[in-house]
C-alpha cells in the first residue's frame, strides 16, 4: 500500500474552504471514484483551515493514477482558480505498518 499526503499548510478563509469543499464534492470525488486501487481518504483540517488529505492506495500507480485523474478534469462554472490554490505540498509514502482494529484487538487478545 502507498499512502499519498497532500498538506494545506497555511490558514484558509470560509469562501477558501466552501470553494475547496465544492470542488472535492462535485469535481474531485467524482473523478477519482473510477480509479482503480484507491482504497481510502482522509481529510484532516484545523479550525483555521490548514490541514492534510491522506490517500491510501494499493500500489504506487493508482496514487498516480488518482492525481491525473483530478489534474484531467476542468473547474465547473462558478468555480473560481483564486479560491483552490493548490496545496503547499504532495509527499508520497510507502506503507509501512497496517493494522485495522479487528487486527489490533485480535493481537491484544493472544498478549
Amino acid at each position: 500500500m502507498y499512502a499519498h499526503l497532500v498538506w494545506f499548510d497555511r490558514p484558509r478563509g470560509a469562501a477558501e474552504l466552501a470553494a475547496a469543499d465544492f470542488a472535492a464534492t462535485h469535481r474531485i470525488q467524482p473523478a477519482v471514484a473510477t480509479v482503480p486501487g484507491l482504497l481510502d481518504f482522509y481529510e484532516l483540517r484545523r479550525d483555521d483551515g490548514s490541514g492534510l488529505v491522506i490517500g491510501i492506495a494499493e500500489t504506487e500507480a493508482a496514487i498516480h493514477a488518482v492525481r491525473a485523474a483530478i489534474l484531467a478534469t476542468d473547474l465547473l462554472p462558478g468555480e473560481d482558480p483564486a479560491l483552490l490554490p493548490g496545496p503547499d505540498r504532495v509527499e508520497i509514502y510507502p506503507v509501512h505498518v497496517h493494522r485495522d482494529r479487528a487486527t489490533i484487538y485480535a493481537e491484544g487478545a493472544r498478549s
